[in-house]
């Protein structure tokens, strides 16, 4: 069913396309409003991102279900972290993704019932929706890493001397340190909204923290490698290791950008986009 329910959202994201609707990948209000945007295809992107999100609720539901059947039959699957990883991104999207749904269905009652959820002049706050679409916005990005990183640890496992995997539980407890972590971080993109002192100064130190528990899959990946029997030459090596230098780049660039006053400075510039 998640599969089938892609078809509809693309025919929608393309009569979206067809009709036009210029609001931008992130649809902030009020641009994305009835006032500025009057078009129906803003509508049907917003019921594509629905279709889409539904998707994936019922696929994240789908392997929560089999990993647990699968670990509770088969013992030695625990100590995959391949298995653990889809885990984790599996639980992020089931926490993330009706946050979204309910800012899209807010901005729909928006535009189409004269609601004010997002509109300042009926009592509503367009930042509000920077915060649920950040909530969600944020943890997507791990939601897309988190399984390389499992596939990662599993090809530096393959090619290492070692039997098990160096700091299997400190990659496990890392991975679910960047979900926890991951998820209460999403106002380092909203900086320059005007956030009070305190509330900027807690994204942006979480923001750092989340350096900590990366930092130990990184080196524990060296380590695994360092121990590796394989050839110089084996192309799977270089492979990992262009990755980990280049996760490990934007990995700082990323620590630069939590810094809230750089941020400001550093904010829709390339620097972000190199990041």
């Amino acid at each position: 069913l998640s599969a089938w329910l892609l078809i509809p959202s693309l025919v929608f994201l393309l009569v979206s396309m067809c009709l036009g609707a210029g609001v931008g990948w992130t649809f902030y209000p009020p641009l994305s409003s009835s006032y500025f945007s009057s078009s129906c295809g803003v509508d049907f992107l917003m019921f594509s991102l629905h279709l889409a999100g539904v998707s994936s609720v019922f696929s994240s539901i789908n392997f929560i279900c089999t990993l647990y059947s699968v670990f509770i039959t088969n013992v030695f699957s625990r100590t995959s972290i391949v298995l653990w990883s889809y885990l984790f991104t599996s639980v992020l999207l089931l926490v993330t993704l009706p946050v979204l749904a309910a800012a899209i269905t807010m901005l729909l009652f928006d535009r189409n019932f004269c609601s004010a959820f997002f509109d300042p002049l009926g009592g509503g706050d367009p930042i509000l929706f920077q915060h649920m679409f950040w909530f969600f916005g944020h943890p997507e990005v791990y939601v897309l890493i988190l399984p390389g990183f499992g596939i990662i640890s599993h090809i530096c496992l393959s090619i290492s001397a070692n039997f098990d995997a160096f700091g299997f539980y400190g990659l496990l407890f890392a991975m679910f340190s960047i979900v926890c972590l991951g998820s209460s971080v999403w106002g380092h993109h909203m900086f320059t909204v005007g956030l009070d002192v305190k509330t900027a100064v807690f994204f942006s130190s979480v923001t750092m923290i989340i350096g900590v528990p990366t930092g130990i899959k990184v080196f524990t990946w060296l380590y695994m490698l360092l121990n590796s029997s394989v050839n110089v030459s084996d192309p799977v090596l270089w492979w990992v290791v262009s990755f980990i230098v280049l996760f490990t780049f934007g990995g700082v660039t990323g620590i630069v950008l939590s810094a809230c006053v750089l941020d400001n400075i550093l904010h829709d510039t390339w620097f972000v986009v190199a990041h």
